[in-house]
């Protein structure tokens, strides 16, 4: 049992973030999960009440206001992980010559700036803790090297910048012995990546996060899938 550890996952109320509060609260782990509303998000609450382990907040990751009271309300509480999980695809089905700035715009803000801001607000509580580590949640799609099939614009773009922002929170934050990765969780089936994918939420979560757990600060800043490969930048 992993104990004495808090998380805070944010998106926690169904797929990916749903799965890693199950997964963290059976090691034994503290776990702070937030979604933007907690009364709809029926499961999660559920979880909660089953496990005293597990505590909801609301928490809208576009709204700095939203985050800045959640950091307070935590005040003095020390976070071993922040699992920046919430994110979004953006429109589908739009191409060359469709795309405008409004709707590039808010996906970038869900996916690139909100992660950071998310960051900013909570390193003291991180800063307390004894693992001191940040999960962000990107895609292979990020990557320049493995695009080999163009498109996506919109989403590409919005994890590729996540990707430098983690990159340079490692390098920022090494010093402070603080570990940051870069995950990618498969095609997975949930509803973003649809019932085609191919792995399920219990494979990706669990491989996930056991790449969170071999991170040092070596490997901090690097670009890993949830079997332990290094994807290429």
């Amino acid at each position: 049992m992993e104990n004495h550890h808090t998380v805070l996952i944010t998106g926690a109320n169904r797929g990916l973030g749903l799965e890693a509060v199950k997964q963290y609260a059976s090691a034994g782990w503290q776990v702070i999960a937030t979604c933007r509303t907690p009364k709809t998000a029926t499961e999660l609450g559920q979880l909660a009440q089953e496990n005293p382990s597990v505590s909801v907040y609301q928490l809208d990751i576009n709204d700095l206001e939203s985050i800045t009271l959640l950091a307070k309300q935590l005040d003095q509480q020390a976070i071993d992980l922040l699992w920046c999980n919430a994110g979004v695809y953006g429109p589908k089905g739009i191409g060359l010559g469709e795309i405008t700035a409004d709707t590039w715009m808010d996906t970038l803000k869900t996916n690139t700036v909100a992660p950071l801001l998310l960051v900013q607000q909570f390193l003291p509580h991180i800063r307390r803790s004894q693992l001191k580590t940040i999960a962000l949640m990107t895609s292979k799609m990020g990557s320049m090297e493995d695009n080999t099939s163009g498109g996506s614009y919109i989403y590409r773009s919005s994890k590729a910048g996540l990707n430098a922002v983690g990159k340079s929170l490692a390098e920022d934050l090494r010093s402070e012995s603080i570990k940051v990765a870069l995950l990618h969780p498969g095609w997975v089936k949930t509803d973003m990546g649809g019932p085609s994918a191919l792995i399920d939420v219990t494979t990706s979560i669990s491989g996930l996060r056991q790449v969170i757990k071999s991170l040092t600060l070596e490997n901090s800043g690097s670009f890993y899938a949830y079997d332990g490969q290094e994807i290429p930048w």
